[in-house]
């Protein structure tokens, strides 16, 4: 089948490198895609907003598949287009993402806390936040606990989480909020009671009714080393996460998973994709930080080197509905990835950097986030640049793949985390 791949980052790339691998694939086209998706499939230059440009694609190219890699398009309604359009669905053309109604999961904080709630599924104690009910608002902060979490109700480019340890700042931050710090996104702001533990994150390929576990990840957002500095993207992951054994597998599964997919099914909310489920584990005891209606990045370059069944499959019998009776096939390895970025990240950076691979980077695997290729030569064009994963027999031995591969890799005020799965 020919399968169109939608995004450009890390996620993006790593997807494309297993979808690559499939005997079911005739051809892969990736829109807008980097200079490290070419190496594995067709790059197609439009953004994965500009459905009138996909529809083109699709004709053109006679796709059948389209996978959607990042959360805006979704959000934006790219599954109801195709659905929409009669010559694209003569044509039998399948999206594995969710429809725009179902990815409000992601594209608002509120709709995914009621979801939470009316499908007793466990998470913190919140409270929305309107100009309206501003002393409300006030009130609930006063009765927690520092530090107060402020999440923008929609969409802000991963900028939109305040943690905040001092009430009166609190307070403050929570009128600028209001009044338009994050735009649109920011009109509401769920407050959340401060969860205490340590995070990971669980992925699951469902298609609305049926699903499969894909493998567990930790992520590691705070730019500086020893988790300190601004949040990011994303600086590095690991997989699997040493302390989620399998009591605590089981009890995100029973309590968590299987509530959500069931939540979909009852409330005829149309599901078909990923489902990314931030996790805060305290004890043992695991509580929903957040939804995401895609994969995590760059979770995503670890989580798929450990699977060895057919990527492509899975994904088609989600768009297709046909889930049930499937299985994965895990590697028990374990998978480390280090994000190299530009120098400034994620505050102001200098793209066009070129970039030089001056030895053997195997046997880790380079997966290019912001890059690009120009007349053969390869240069950054964004703050995250290339993921390293590793797999070894151990966390300590991967990395040590992760940062030997690195030292052959240089650009300009190139910055990375040394100190990657630290706490585990």
């Amino acid at each position: 089948m020919n399968v169109l791949l939608l995004g450009s980052g890390g996620r993006e790339h790593a997807i494309a490198w297993k979808l690559a691998q499939s005997p079911l694939l005739t051809e892969l086209f990736i829109a807008p895609g980097n200079a490290g998706t070419a190496q594995v499939g067709t790059n197609l230059p439009f953004a994965a907003t500009d459905f009138e440009a996909l529809k083109f694609a699709i004709i053109e190219k006679n796709i059948t598949l389209v996978i959607v890699g990042p959360e805006d398009p979704l959000v934006k309604g790219v599954h109801d287009f195709v659905l929409a359009d009669a010559q694209l669905q003569a044509q039998g053309v399948k999206v594995l993402g969710p429809q725009q109604y179902a990815a409000t999961l992601e594209g608002s904080k509120e709709f995914a806390k009621q979801f939470m709630i009316r499908n007793a599924i466990p998470t913190a104690a919140h409270f929305t936040a309107t100009a309206e009910n501003l002393q409300e608002s006030f009130a609930f902060l006063e009765q927690q606990q520092s530090p107060y979490v402020l999440k923008a109700d929609g969409l802000a480019a991963g900028k939109g989480v305040l943690i905040i340890p001092d009430l009166e700042t609190a307070k403050q931050e929570l009128q600028a909020m209001l009044q338009g710090k994050f735009g649109a996104a920011s009109r509401k702001v769920v407050i959340e009671e401060c969860l205490h533990g340590i995070e990971m994150s669980v992925f699951v390929l469902t298609d609305g009714k049926d699903y499969v576990i894909l493998p567990e990840a930790k992520d590691y957002k705070r730019v500086g080393e020893g988790d300190t500095g601004l949040n990011t993207g994303g600086m590095g992951a690991v997989s699997p996460v040493p302390f989620a054994g399998e009591a605590l597998m089981q009890r995100i599964e029973r309590e968590i998973v299987k509530p959500t997919i069931d939540g979909f099914h009852k409330e005829n909310i149309p599901y078909c994709g990923f489902v990314f489920i931030g996790l805060m584990v305290n004890n043992g005891v695991p509580k929903v930080i957040e939804y995401n209606v895609r994969m995590g990045d760059p979770e995503t370059e670890v989580v798929i080197p450990r699977i060895n069944s057919d990527l492509l499959q899975l994904c088609h019998a989600a768009a297709t509905q046909n889930l049930a009776g499937q299985t994965i096939d895990i590697n028990p390895q374990t998978a480390t990835t280090v994000m190299l970025v530009s120098g400034g990240y994620p505050q102001d950076y200098e793209s066009g950097k070129h970039i030089t691979i001056t030895g053997a980077t195997a046997p880790s695997l380079v997966f290019h986030a912001g890059t690009k290729r120009e007349n053969e030569e390869l240069s950054t064009a964004g703050g995250r640049v290339i993921a390293v994963t590793s797999l070894a027999d151990s966390k300590n031995n991967a990395l040590a793949l992760s940062y030997q591969a690195i030292s052959n890799i240089h650009f300009d005020a190139m910055y990375f985390r040394r100190d990657i799965g630290f706490d585990l």
